[in-house]
């Protein structure tokens, strides 16, 4: 095992919320991912994070936090997947899961798709259409899960999430310090888009040095959104729900 694979594992034990998830198969894998996420970093602006200590903690790990929560065989959406956070590694360690990443810069769709090519990753794809006109599309009410991770406060998001979840699917936002905060503010927005709070969990992950607070709200969709949402993207920056 490779000093990489060794400090990656050793940091998810670590914590509560990603004790047990990723074993050593696994751990090779994020490693070619680091390495691809570096050397693409170079030329395209992926993230400000780089370091091998950041992108296992920041990264890698707090995008983990999310698997226990996805059901099993679950199709699911990422709004504002970015780099490729959480979907791929969601996708390195759940192989029952078909996953969407979505992403409005194609060069950031470009990346995820050939990264997980390179990676040998056949449950995951991404696409740059806006997530108010997919939810305007066929794929409407079609996702089991969407996940948001770091994308935008909570009343934005999910307008932009919900309408792409089936009644009895959940939006999953991951968020940091103003979850509580944001929570409040989007309680309107929740029950206008045909949700309720299922459960709001609260952890910390750490690697023995940083640490980082974090919490993932769990929306359950208990009936369909109704057809006006989501709204196009003026609208929606005009007024939020």
């Amino acid at each position: 095992m490779s000093i990489f694979q060794d400090k990656l594992l050793r940091v998810a034990e670590a914590n509560e919320a990603t004790k047990g998830i990723i074993n050593e198969n696994s751990a090779s894998t994020f490693e070619a991912l680091f390495h691809r996420m570096v050397e693409v970093n170079e030329h395209l602006n992926l993230t400000a994070i780089t370091d091998e200590d950041g992108v296992i903690l920041k990264h890698f790990v707090d995008s983990v936090a999310v698997v226990p929560y996805i059901p099993e065989g679950a199709r699911v959406v990422d709004v504002g997947c970015g780099g490729g956070f959480p979907c791929l590694p969601v996708a390195i360690l759940r192989d029952d899961v078909k996953i969407l990443g979505l992403d409005s810069v194609t060069k950031k769709v470009n990346y995820v798709r050939e990264s997980a090519s390179l990676l040998g990753l056949t449950n995951v794809d991404a696409s740059n259409e806006r997530a108010e006109v997919l939810g305007q599309s066929s794929s409407r009410e079609s996702f089991d899960v969407a996940v948001a991770r770091g994308v935008g406060r909570l009343n934005l998001i999910c307008e932009l999430c919900m309408p792409l979840v089936k009644a009895g699917g959940r939006f999953i936002a991951m968020k940091s310090l103003s979850a509580r905060e944001e929570l409040d503010e989007a309680q309107s927005a929740i029950k206008i888009l045909g949700g309720e709070v299922e459960d709001v969990v609260d952890y910390t992950l750490s690697d023995g040095g940083e640490e980082l607070s974090r919490t993932i709200i769990i929306i359950k969709k208990t009936t369909h959104t109704p057809p006006k949402y989501p709204r196009n993207n003026s609208q929606i920056a005009k007024r939020r729900l």
